[in-house]
C-alpha cells in the first residue's frame, strides 16, 4: 500500500499538502524535513502527519527525505500549530519561520567548526606605531577576551592584521576558555531578588524585575543563570538588536565562557552552528534576538526576556509574532522560571503583575550607589534653534565638557534634515511611492525615503520653478553632528546612528574611544538609548521629545516615556552626578510633566487608566485586520466586507486609512478589532481568515500589534 504524507509547505495557504512517499524512501518522521515539487518549484518542507485521514486520492511523490528523524523536539513541534492558530499564519510559513535559513535550503544539518581566537596571557608586544592591531585587540577585550575570526573582520579588522598579532605573541587560536570572573557583591535589592528566584518551588514561574538603568539587572540574570547551569540546565536570553553589543557578550562570557549567539548579522552557517548546539545540549547559554525565541533546546531550564518593553520583540511582517509573549508560552509550556527585566516594563507587563499573573521584583536603586541623574525640562519658546539646538541647551553642554564630563545628545531623526523645500514657490521634495517627505542626506548629497528606501540625487534647482533657492528645514542627527562640530571644534565628537553603523569599523573605534573616557560627546539615536554602559556620560541632552507625545498612535506616548527614561539612564552612572536636559516646545505636556514629576511608575499608572476608559489594550484584546493595493478603494471595500461577516460580541472600527496611507506604492487600509477576552476576538478573526481576497488585494491579521497605525 502506498504510503502518503502530509507536508508544511512554506506558501501563504492553511493547509498541508499530501505527498506519496516512493518505494525507494523510508517514509520521513514528523518534524522532518522533505523536498516536495509545489506547483513549478521545487520546495522543502516538514513532514506534520503520517498516513493522515482524509488523504488526497492521487498525490504527487516527493522528491526526497533530507532527515532519518525529527529535526525538530516535540515542544516546537506543538508551538507551531499554536503559533499558526494564535496568529492566524499558514502553518508552512511559521515552520518556515522556526528553521534557520541553512535548513529550508535543504543543506545537511552540521556544524562547521569556526576560528577562534583569544588574547594571549603573555607580555603584550609593543604595538605604539600600530593603531589598527591595538584596536583589534581592544575589540577582543570588549567581546569577553575572544571572538571569531568571521566577527573580528565584521568589525572591520583584515587577516592580516590578525596574522600580524599572531606572530607577535598577541594573540592565539582559542578554545574558549575563561576566567570565570568572580562575582560581584549584590545590593539589598538585587539580593532579595535572587533569594526571592531561589525560594521559588520548581515549575512555571513568570517574574517582572522592574529596575531603574545601572541598578545592575544584569546580575541579577546572571545569578539565575548560574543556579540553572549548576542544575544541568540550558539558558536562553532574548535581547533587542540595540543590546546586543559586545559589552552584553563579554560580560557573559567572562562568567561563564563560551555563550552562543543568533541575530541577523550573523551568515546562515553561524545561525545554524549555534542552532544544532543549543538543539543537541552542547550550548549551554544562548543570547539572541527576536528569531531566538524559536530555537531548540535539549533541556532549557531558565529563560530571560531583557528590556521586555521594546517594539523590536515585535516581528513587523509577515508572520507577527511577539517574542516576548513567545517567552512566556514557551516557559509555561516547558514548565520552567521566566525573567522579564526593563527599567521600563511595557504596560502589559504591569497589568499582568495587577491581576496576579506575574510576581514583581523591583530594584529601585543603582548598583554603584549613584544617584539618579536630575531631569530638567528646557522651554525653547521663542529661542532661536540652530542645526536644531538651544543656546541654553549648548551651554549647558559647554559646562560638562569644560570640566571633563561626556555629553550624550538624543535625537531620534537620522539625516541631516527631513524636509528639503523652495523658499519662492513652497514645492516639497516628496516620496514618489509613499505619502512621505524625502530625508535630506547632506554628506552623501541623496533624498532618501526612510519608509520604503527610495532614493536620488540631491537637485540643485526647484523642479517645479526653476528657483535655486532651496532650503533644508529641521535638524536630523547629520545636521545636529554639523552644528556641534562648529560650536565645539575642539571636542571629540561621535555620531551613532543607522547610517554610522553599517560601518563596523567607524562603529567599534567611536564606542572605544568614548569608552576610554575621553571628554566629548556623542550624537545618536535610539541606538545609543539602551544596551551601552558609559560611565563618564555626565549630561544626556534631547533634542526633539514633543513629536512622540503628539503622535495620533494611542501606544505613542508610552514608547515615548520608555525611550526618554532609558536614554536619560545613560547619565551619571558612575561618581560624577548626571543631568537629564529636554528641550522642548511644550514644557506643559501632561505626559511629559508626569514622567518628570512622578517617574515612569506615575506616568504608567495615569496612562493605564485612560487605556483603561478608552476601552484600549492592555485592557482589552485588539488585532488589526491591514489590507493594500495599488488603488485606495479595493482594499477599504474588501475590509468593509470583512467587518459584514463579524459576529455581533466584536467591536469593530473602520475601515479607516493607515496613517501613511501609501507606502511603497501602495495603498493601506485597516479594520481595528477589540474584545474583552481574547476568545471573541480569535473566533471573530476565524470567521473570516479564509476570505480570499480580490487579485491585486494583499491582506494579513496582526494580532497584539504593537501600534495601531
Amino acid at each position: 500500500m502506498m504510503s502518503v504524507v502530509r507536508i508544511a509547505v512554506p506558501v501563504p495557504l492553511p493547509q498541508g499538502f499530501d505527498y506519496a512517499v516512493p518505494a525507494t524512501c523510508l517514509p520521513p518522521a514528523v518534524g522532518a524535513r522533505v523536498r516536495v515539487p509545489f506547483r513549478h518549484r521545487t520546495l522543502v518542507g516538514i513532514c506534520i502527519e503520517a498516513d493522515p485521514k482524509n488523504a488526497h486520492a492521487d498525490p504527487k511523490p516527493l522528491l526526497e527525505v533530507l532527515d532519518e528523524r525529527s529535526i525538530l523536539p516535540a515542544d516546537l513541534q506543538r508551538l507551531a500549530l499554536w503559533l499558526a492558530d494564535y496568529y492566524h499564519h499558514p502553518l508552512g510559513e511559521v515552520f518556515a519561520t522556526l528553521l534557520p535559513n541553512a535548513a529550508l535550503k535543504g543543506l545537511p544539518l552540521r556544524v562547521r567548526e569556526e576560528e577562534i581566537w583569544r588574547r594571549s596571557d603573555k607580555a603584550a608586544p609593543d604595538l605604539s606605531r600600530a593603531e589598527r592591531q591595538r584596536a583589534l585587540l581592544a575589540f577582543l577585550e570588549r567581546s569577553g577576551g575572544w571572538a571569531s575570526g568571521k566577527a573580528i573582520r565584521a568589525a572591520g579588522f583584515t587577516s592580516a592584521m590578525i596574522a600580524a598579532l599572531a606572530r607577535k605573541g598577541a594573540i592565539e587560536p582559542d578554545e574558549r576558555r575563561f576566567d570565570g570572573e568572580r562575582p560581584p557583591p549584590l545590593t539589598a535589592d538585587q539580593a532579595a531578588a535572587v533569594a526571592h528566584y531561589r525560594g521559588r518551588p520548581a515549575g512555571f514561574s513568570p517574574n517582572l524585575l522592574e529596575g531603574v538603568t545601572g541598578s545592575g539587572k544584569t546580575e541579577v540574570y546572571l545569578r539565575a543563570i548560574g543556579d540553572a547551569l549548576k542544575c544541568g540546565r540550558q539558558v536562553l536570553v532574548l535581547v533587542p538588536e540595540i543590546a546586543l553589543t559586545p559589552q552584553t557578550l563579554a560580560r557573559f562570557r567572562r562568567r561563564y565562557g563560551a555563550t552562543e549567539v543568533m541575530h541577523s548579522g550573523l551568515s546562515d552557517q553561524e545561525r545554524l552552528n549555534a542552532w544544532l548546539r543549543c538543539r543537541d545540549g552542547q550550548a549551554r547559554i544562548l543570547i539572541g534576538t527576536r528569531s531566538a525565541v524559536f530555537t531548540p533546546f535539549r533541556r532549557l531550564g531558565l529563560i530571560v526576556v531583557d528590556e521586555e518593553h521594546d517594539a523590536s520583540f515585535k516581528q513587523q511582517d509577515r508572520l507577527r509574532y511577539s517574542a516576548r509573549d513567545l517567552a512566556v508560552k514557551r516557559a509555561r509550556d516547558l514548565g520552567i522560571p521566566l525573567i522579564l527585566g526593563s527599567a521600563t516594563p511595557s504596560l502589559e507587563s504591569l497589568e499582568n503583575v495587577s491581576r496576579g499573573r506575574y510576581r514583581h521584583q523591583l530594584l529601585s536603586q543603582r548598583a554603584t550607589g549613584a544617584p539618579m541623574p536630575s531631569m530638567h525640562v528646557l522651554d525653547i519658546r521663542g529661542h532661536p534653534l540652530r542645526e536644531g539646538l538651544s543656546q541654553p541647551l549648548t551651554e549647558h553642554i559647554e559646562r560638562h565638557l569644560d570640566t571633563g564630563g561626556q555629553v550624550l545628545v538624543f535625537l531620534n531623526r537620522r539625516g541631516y534634515a527631513p524636509v528639503y523645500l523652495c523658499r519662492d514657490c513652497g514645492w516639497q521634495a516628496a516620496c514618489s511611492h509613499c505619502d512621505a517627505r524625502l530625508t535630506l542626506h547632506q554628506g552623501r548629497r541623496r533624498l532618501a525615503c526612510h519608509h520604503c528606501g527610495a532614493e536620488r540625487p540631491v537637485t540643485e534647482a526647484c523642479p517645479s520653478c526653476g528657483s535655486a533657492r532651496l532650503l533644508a528645514v529641521g535638524a536630523g542627527t547629520e545636521r545636529t553632528e554639523a552644528g556641534l562640530r562648529e560650536r565645539f571644534p575642539d571636542a571629540s565628537l561621535i555620531r551613532i546612528d543607522r547610517d554610522t553603523a553599517r560601518s563596523h569599523r567607524r562603529l567599534e573605534e567611536g564606542l572605544a574611544k568614548i569608552g576610554r573616557g575621553e571628554p566629548g560627546i556623542m550624537i545618536g539615536t535610539q541606538m545609543l538609548a539602551k544596551g551601552h554602559d558609559f560611565p563618564n556620560i555626565t549630561m544626556v541632552a534631547v533634542v526633539n521629545a514633543d513629536a512622540g507625545f503628539l503622535s495620533a498612535d494611542f501606544k505613542a506616548p508610552e514608547r515615548t516615556a520608555q525611550l526618554l527614561i532609558q536614554v536619560a539612564g545613560r547619565a551619571g552612572r558612575a561618581s560624577r552626578p548626571g543631568e537629564v536636559w529636554i528641550q522642548t516646545l511644550q514644557p506643559g505636556n501632561p505626559a511629559l510633566r508626569r514622567l518628570i514629576e512622578e517617574g515612569y511608575a506615575g506616568f504608567a499608572h495615569h496612562e493605564r487608566s485612560i487605556r483603561r476608559r478608552a476601552g484600549l489594550p492592555p485592557a482589552r484584546h485588539m488585532a488589526l485586520l491591514r489590507a493594500a493595493a495599488a488603488k485606495p478603494a479595493a482594499p477599504a471595500a474588501f475590509l468593509a466586507k470583512l467587518k459584514a461577516q463579524l459576529p455581533n460580541d466584536l467591536e469593530a472600527l473602520g475601515p479607516a486609512p493607515a496613517h501613511m496611507q501609501r507606502l511603497a506604492d501602495q495603498h493601506r487600509f485597516q479594520l481595528m478589532l477589540l474584545a474583552d477576552r481574547r476568545g471573541p476576538l480569535h473566533r471573530g478573526i476565524r470567521a473570516v481568515a479564509n476570505v480570499p481576497a480580490p487579485r491585486g488585494v494583499r491582506w494579513e491579521i496582526d494580532v497584539d500589534p504593537a501600534d495601531a497605525l
